[in-house]
C-alpha cells in the first residue's frame, strides 16, 4: 500500500535504499531502538544489520513523512521448511509515534504476507510496549506473556486475485513516490550547495 498517512505515505523499500533504512533505525532514541530490538544495541550493530536486511529475503516496508523515512516494517520468512510462518518488527520515531503509522505499516505486513503464502504471522515486544500490543490486537492477534516478552501471532487469509491485485498496484505507486523522493533529495543537495554561496 502506498496511501497517504499523515502528511506522507507509505510504500515498499527497495535493496537501493539501505542507507535510507540504515540512517532511520540510527535516528532511534534508547527507547525506540530498545522496544525494536528488545534490548539496547550500539550504532554498530546497526550498521552491520541494515547492511545484510535486504540480503535476506525481508520485505520492507516504510512510512516516509515530508520525504524522509521515519518508521519501517520488515517482514521475515521464518525459512523454506516454515514457509508458512513469518515474523514482523517494527520501528517509528519517537516524535512520529501515535500517527497511524504502525498500524498501516501492519496492514501492509499482513498483505504481503498474505500474498506469500504465510499464513501467520509472529511478533515479539516487550511487555511494557502496550502501544505494539494495542496495535495488534486491531488484527486479532493471540497474544501470550512471559516475563518481559509478549508474543503475537496474527493468522491472514489465502490470497486472492484481489489481494495480489492491491499489492502489485501499490508498489507500481511506490516506484513513482520513491522516484520522487529521488528528486527531492537531489533537489535538497542542490540547494544545500547553491544556498551558501547566494549568502
Amino acid at each position: 500500500m502506498s496511501d497517504s498517512v499523515a502528511p506522507g505515505i507509505i510504500r515498499k523499500l527497495w535493496p537501493a535504499e539501505a542507507t535510507v533504512f540504515r540512517d532511520h533505525l540510527l535516528r532511534l532514541d534508547r527507547d525506540s531502538r530498545r522496544n525494536r530490538f528488545g534490548s539496547a544495541v550500539s550504532e554498530d550493530f546497526i550498521e552491520h544489520y541494515s547492511a545484510r536486511v535486504f540480503r535476506s529475503g525481508a520485505v520492507v516496508h516504510g512510512g516516509f513523512i515530508e520525504g524522509k523515512l521515519r518508521a519501517a516494517a520488515e517482514l521475515y520468512p521464518f525459512s523454506e521448511v516454515l514457509a508458512h510462518e513469518a515474523e514482523a518488527a517494527f520501528s517509528v520515531e519517537r516524535e512520529f509515534q501515535n500517527l497511524g503509522l504502525g498500524t498501516r505499516l501492519l496492514e501492509c505486513c499482513v498483505l504481503a504476507a498474505r500474498n506469500r503464502g504465510i499464513r501467520t504471522l509472529h511478533m515479539n515486544c516487550l511487555a511494557h510496549n502496550r502501544r505494539m500490543q494495542k496495535m495488534v490486537r486491531k488484527f486479532d492477534a493471540t497474544l501470550a506473556f512471559e516475563l518481559d516478552e509478549v508474543t503475537a501471532q496474527v493468522k491472514t487469509p489465502f490470497p486472492t486475485a484481489i489481494s495480489l491485485a492491491q499489492e502489485a498496484s501499490a508498489d507500481a505507486r511506490g516506484v513513482a513516490g520513491a522516484m520522487l523522493q529521488v528528486q527531492w533529495r537531489a533537489t535538497g543537495r542542490v540547494l544545500d550547495l547553491l544556498l551558501p554561496h547566494a549568502a
